[in-house]
């Protein structure tokens, strides 16, 4: 009997010294599969930081930015087996607060950092005055236009105004340069909020007042019925109502559209000549204003990352958060993605080549309209898309397809 124990002690032992001391720690993480940072530029972002954080290992998911919200909701209640680490979109931190999927991480910034970021990327991450991440994506949308094709058309410059674009496309049209000058994401998504949004801050409008719907009125109407007319004329591609992002992209990068909204992904793609026929043709200035009321326009479309408050490994999480938010990778990345940090738009890594984004990016990020902070956000845009697309469809005018939504968001809470 004693031989047995000694046997199984010495086992035992050769046991342990063929285990690894330590096991690794497994981060994971959920990211979104279009526009601004690549796949490929998350997974270069994350082997860097493994090779920075010996012992740490993060796994990286992607998903269609349509199935995001969903993504991460679904992931809340599965305990040790849901995500350390989330990318979610400025939208969502009051729904996210008040249901406790992210935790708060106020005490861990450190406030020299907050002067030195741009105020619409805080935004993201805030929310009743306490931080739940922090900002990674700063964007908006910017027009594009086609030089080739305007110059053709006698134009000497692009739109300054919503009017001047209408009455360009209309020239462009005539001279049968193009069928459809303007194109769109007017699908029934968030994408079709995220462009009536700029149009809503150009015309001066609001979504809110006082809690209450007030999109039924001023600005926000005009918005929908500018975007009616450029259908009407004939100047916007019908099946931008079908469009997502990446249709826009791909139609403008085709010589398809003299115009187009997108976000300050597209600039670099659309210069590509491996993947656009009109690189070095791509012009980008502010989305337009009106006359009287705005000089330009800009929704805030910026995105954060943030731990979710079931996350087994908090502390590496944020080292992940910070590590990917920090100015020397944001500059390293920052040809499909501006940077959140102001320092980075004298850096010639990050303003070289292009130029022109980031002067338009000067007006642009200083203005951006911020869709409504509330925690009933996604109902109110699932409202607001299925009115607004039917008054793009002819189904209602603008004026009573926004009525019907606002006696609807009435009751949301």
């Amino acid at each position: 009997m004693h031989f047995k124990i000694l046997a199984a002690t010495a086992l035992a032992s050769l046991v342990g010294l063929s285990a690894p001391a330590f096991a690794d720690t497994q981060l994971n993480a959920l990211f979104m599969s279009q526009a601004a940072y690549s796949e490929a530029d998350v997974k270069a972002m994350t082997a860097d930081f493994e090779k920075a954080n010996p012992g740490v290992k993060v796994n990286v998911e992607f998903v269609p930015y349509e199935a995001l919200h969903d993504k991460i909701v679904a992931a809340a209640g599965a305990g040790d087996r849901g995500y350390d680490v989330i990318l979610y979109d400025v939208i969502w931190p009051a729904e996210f607060v008040k249901k406790g999927f992210l935790k708060d991480v106020t005490d861990k910034v450190p406030a020299a950092d907050h002067d030195k970021i741009f105020d619409g990327a805080w935004t993201t991450v805030t929310y009743d005055s306490k931080v739940y991440g922090m900002p990674w994506i700063l964007d908006t949308k910017y027009l594009y236009y086609n030089k080739d094709i305007l110059a053709k058309a006698g134009i000497s410059a692009p739109p300054k105004t919503w009017a001047e674009l209408e009455s360009q496309a209309e020239q462009i049209k005539a001279k049968g340069l193009v069928k459809y000058p303007i194109v769109w994401s007017w699908q029934q998504a968030e994408a079709l909020i995220c462009d009536f949004t700029t149009l809503t801050s150009a015309y001066g409008g609001s979504f809110l007042k006082d809690g209450k719907p007030a999109f039924q009125t001023g600005g926000a109407v005009e918005a929908v019925k500018y975007m009616r007319e450029t259908l009407d004329k004939g100047v916007t591609n019908p099946s931008s109502r079908e469009y997502l992002e990446e249709d826009v992209r791909k139609v403008f990068s085709n010589g398809e559209a003299a115009f187009a909204l997108n976000w300050t992904y597209m600039y670099a793609l659309a210069n590509d000549p491996k993947q656009s026929k009109v690189a070095g043709q791509v012009g980008i200035e502010p989305a337009p204003g009106v006359d009287g009321i705005s000089k330009a326009s800009a929704v805030n479309g910026s995105m954060g990352l943030g731990i979710a408050s079931n996350s087994a490994h908090p502390d590496e999480a944020w080292k992940y958060v910070t590590f990917l938010s920090s100015k020397d990778v944001q500059d390293k990345y920052a040809k499909l993605s501006l940077p959140i940090w102001k320092a980075s738009y004298t850096e010639p890594a990050v303003t070289q080549g292009q130029e022109y984004l980031v002067k338009a990016a000067d007006v642009s990020l200083g203005l951006m309209f911020l869709r409504p902070a509330v925690p009933y956000y996604t109902e109110l845009s699932n409202i607001l898309q299925k009115n607004i697309h039917a008054a793009l469809l002819g189904e209602d005018t603008p004026q009573a397809a926004l009525d019907a939504a606002a006696a609807r968001a009435a009751r949301l809470r």
